[in-house]
């Protein structure tokens, strides 16, 4: 895709997201219940992506490969292995910050 405001009506119609692993693409995607495959860039100094794709793969909720992977992590996927990515509690958050900065 081309940079595009928002990916919300491809993200509703699809089944299968590939994407890299930038946090906010794997975030929207899986807290719209979407398989998700993450390509990581190999060629980032101190891989966040890397770090992000072997966490969220590790709680089983994507897969992770690299471009030269992703043939092969496609034909051998098995998506009812993914488990569905939690959600957020921002509520819990926001009164943790009230507590810190002596609102409550």
């Amino acid at each position: 895709f081309r940079y595009k405001d928002s990916l919300a009506e491809d993200l509703r119609r699809a089944d299968l997201v590939i994407s890299h692993a930038g946090a906010g693409s794997c975030l929207e995607t899986l807290e719209n219940g979407k398989a998700l495959v993450v390509v990581i860039n190999e060629k980032l100094m101190n891989n966040h992506q890397l770090e992000l794709a072997k966490r969220l793969h590790r709680g089983g909720h994507v897969f992770y490969c690299s471009c030269s992977t992703l043939v092969e992590t496609l034909q051998s996927m098995d998506l009812s292995t993914l488990k569905p990515f939690p959600s957020g509690q921002p509520e819990k958050f926001a009164l943790f910050l009230d507590q810190v900065f002596g609102f409550q």
